[in-house]
C-alpha cells in the first residue's frame, strides 16, 4: 500500500491587534489566536461565540423541507407510529442523533435510534 504524504496547512496566527484585544478583555490566548483567525476580532464578537443569544439564531424553517418534516413528525406522534432517528457515526452526526432522540422522548417511548457504524 502506497503511503501518501500529509501536509499540514496551517491559517495565519490572526490579527496580533485582535489577538492583543481579545486577551486583555481576559480572553486565554490560544482562544483568542482561533478566535481572529476566524475573523472575531472583537471581545463583543468573542462573547457572542461563547454566549450566543437564542434569538441570534438563524430560523431552522428557512432550511429546505423543514415545514414537511417537522409535519411528519407530529402526524407519526398523533398516530402513535414508531419514530426510527437515523444519524450518521461523524459526531456531529451521533450528537444531532443524541439530541433528537432526547427531545422526541419527551413525547413518546414509541422511539428508537441507529447510528451505522464504519
Amino acid at each position: 500500500m502506497d503511503q501518501v504524504m500529509k501536509r499540514w496547512r496551517l491559517k495565519p496566527s490572526g490579527d496580533e491587534e485582535a489577538v492583543s484585544r481579545l486577551t486583555h478583555d481576559r480572553c486565554p490566548e490560544p482562544a483568542a489566536r482561533l478566535l481572529a483567525q476566524r475573523g472575531l476580532n472583537a471581545p463583543e464578537e468573542a462573547s457572542r461565540f461563547f454566549r450566543p443569544d437564542l434569538n441570534a439564531l438563524h430560523d431552522p424553517f428557512l432550511m429546505q423541507d423543514m415545514q414537511a418534516a417537522v409535519e411528519r413528525i407530529e402526524r407519526a406522534l398523533g398516530d402513535g407510529e414508531r419514530i426510527l432517528v437515523y444519524g450518521d457515526y461523524d459526531v456531529d452526526g451521533t450528537t444531532a442523533v443524541a439530541l433528537a432522540y432526547s427531545f422526541l422522548c419527551r413525547f413518546t417511548g414509541n422511539i428508537d435510534f441507529y447510528i451505522p457504524d464504519r
